[in-house]
């Protein structure tokens, strides 16, 4: 509960340092020394297995209490699987611009600037977005828990 707050915190304000408690050291450090890379590694595969439909590998990756936010609105992960198993959204290609990882104890905070090409009701869209990843370890293993479209204003 102490991570989930503190994950939910930095979403909220943007600035982990100022929600963090100072001081703790009770707060567990994520796992590795290359987490950064592991984590962005992780959110790049998750694009790919989204494009090519791999709904038992995200499956996999998405925690059971996962929150999808799009445009349109917001979405479980059985529905979000449900999404992409049937066509109803096809992302082509997520061309990543530019990505960063901040860690708040064992949560990892992606943001992902990217150009995504998806077929939306059978319409091909392209749009700009920063995607707003939370990641969570548990288990010795990484699970996507929040996945949060925010369109740009500028052209793709």
């Amino acid at each position: 509960m102490k991570t989930s707050m503190l994950a939910l915190c930095a979403l909220l304000a943007g600035v982990q340092s100022s929600c963090a408690p100072q001081g703790r050291t009770d707060v567990p450090a994520p796992v590795g020394a290359n987490a950064e890379q592991e984590v962005l590694a992780l959110s790049r595969d998750k694009w790919r297995w989204m494009s090519e439909r791999k709904v038992d590998t995200l499956a996999a990756l998405f925690d059971d209490e996962a929150v999808f936010v799009h445009m349109g609105g917001t979405m479980t992960r059985a529905q979000e699987l449900d999404v992409i198993r049937s066509g109803m959204i096809q992302y082509k290609q997520a061309e990543i611009q530019e990505a960063s990882v901040r860690f708040v104890g064992s949560t990892a905070i992606v943001l992902n600037r990217i150009r995504l090409t998806a077929i939306v009701g059978g319409n091909e869209v392209v749009n700009p977005f920063v995607v707003t990843e939370v990641y969570v370890r548990q288990n010795d293993r990484w699970t996507l828990g929040s996945l949060s479209f925010t369109r740009l204003l500028t052209p793709p």
